[in-house]
């Protein structure tokens, strides 16, 4: 389980979203991390133009790190 994530990495969806507009491989950024009730993360998907097309809060077992600030 990726709980190593953290605030605006970006990510990877791992599995299909068809009801938010998401392809498995999509590419986002984490903007907020929930610790509790459980750990989830918000990200943020944008466009070619930067414009935000989704936002959902994920589970840890729906995305991957793929872009981490030094």
């Amino acid at each position: 389980m990726n709980t190593n994530i953290k605030l605006l990495d970006v990510v990877e969806l791992l599995e299909e979203m068809p009801e938010d507009g998401l392809v498995a491989g999509a590419k986002g950024t984490v903007v907020e991390v929930y610790e509790t009730p459980n750990l989830a993360y918000e990200v943020e998907f944008c466009n070619d133009e930067g414009e935000t097309t989704a936002m959902l809060a994920l589970l840890p077992y729906q995305i991957r790190v793929i872009w981490r600030k030094a």
